[in-house]
């Protein structure tokens, strides 16, 4: 499956399909706000300016009118130049699941999706918004009528709570954006991987690992397919809290030693970090063990993959070859930027990897 199909436009969203000569993508996470600003140019792309911002915190959900100040904001720091923009979404307030329906319409298979979610996606998910994308049978089945299409088909889910959604869409207005697309996060990683590194999408068995702050993904691709994807609830959040409390130290000064990465460090940080890589090779055993194919390489990405220490533990864990994946520099993007932006940039690239990916899905 070619990965940038796999775009998630929620209803309501999602225009007619144009060819967009530049476009805003943010990346809400739960920690921080990721955003680029790319411009097509040729066979290629340019990035025209990028931003990390803190993103409000809030005991519960975080109000309209904040959330579109935040927004703004972030809309600025990219140059205030860009008006449309797509929107991927944190993966504790969105999910993307594989699941097998009926081989109708999308338009019919996201109301199957609201009247029965729990047929299709094992959970009960009242008052979600849900799109779709049905996946083509890699060959014709057999039979006595070869050509005839199958009963079932296999389809990936993108879902998100419709209150969720209208306060976005809300925020967006009140912000002066043009919400073009909201997509899971997910989605991301795979949809850069494909242009950046197209021998590699289309050859190999592939798993994309994002660590984030509060959730860590995997999506494992085969041959340009997504066949998995799974989250863990464990990220830089727990890493530093954990450390934190094991050092006898503030959660600011854990932080500040984890980045700093000191090597008397590294053996209290080993043992927090394992249970992330136990989690993600399960991913990969599930995987591996119903395909009977093996994973050959891990590419990760996240402030966190920055660290050789940290891909060192991975790798040991994982008994995978771990790389940290910047799809800014292998797409080989023109950096069209400020001389100020530029000193940040490698620095911030890391972080980008999500924001790029859905970007590109909307060109």
């Amino acid at each position: 499956m070619d990965a940038k199909k796999s775009t998630m436009a929620f209803s309501g969203f999602s225009g007619k399909p144009r060819r967009r000569e530049q476009i805003a993508a943010i990346d809400l996470g739960a920690c921080s706000t990721k955003a680029v600003h790319l411009q097509r140019r040729g066979e290629g792309y340019a990035l025209l300016g990028f931003a990390i911002e803190p993103t409000p915190v809030a005991e519960n959900a975080i109000s309209r009118e904040v959330l579109a100040e935040h927004l703004r904001k972030v809309m600025q720091k990219l140059g205030g130049r860009a008006r449309q923009a797509v929107l991927a979404m944190d993966v504790g307030e969105s999910l993307m699941r594989h699941t097998e329906m009926p081989l109708v319409p999308v338009s019919d298979m996201r109301t199957m999706l609201k009247l029965n979610p729990k047929s299709y996606l094992q959970q009960d998910l009242p008052d979600y918004v849900f799109d779709c994308v049905a996946l083509p049978p890699k060959a014709p089945l057999p039979g006595p009528e070869p050509g005839k299409m199958p009963a079932k088909c296999k389809v990936i889910v993108g879902g998100a709570r419709r209150q969720y959604l209208d306060d976005l869409r809300v925020a967006a207005r009140m912000a002066g954006v043009t919400l073009e697309m909201v997509v899971p996060n997910l989605i991301g990683p795979p949809n850069a991987l494909e242009l950046a590194q197209p021998e590699i999408f289309q050859k190999e068995v592939v798993a994309l690992v994002d660590l984030g702050f509060r959730h860590s993904s995997i999506n494992i691709l085969e041959h340009g397919e997504l066949m998995l994807n799974r989250v863990v609830a464990l990220g830089g959040d727990k890493l530093t809290a954990s450390l934190a409390d094991m050092m006898n130290i503030s959660y600011a000064e854990a932080e500040g030693i984890k980045v700093g990465m000191p090597q008397d460090v590294e053996t209290t940080l080993q043992p927090l970090l394992a249970p992330i890589g136990r989690e993600l090779r399960a991913s990969i055993d599930f995987y591996e063990h119903q395909q009977d194919k093996t994973v050959t390489q891990v590419l990760v990405s996240g402030a966190a993959a920055r660290s050789e220490f940290v891909l060192q533990v991975l790798q040991t864990e994982l008994m995978v070859p771990c790389k940290n994946w910047n799809p800014a520099g292998v797409l080989g993007l023109e950096l069209a930027l400020s001389a100020e932006q530029r000193m940040g940039f490698e620095q911030a690239s890391a972080d980008l990897a999500v924001a790029i990916g859905a970007a590109l899905s909307a060109f």
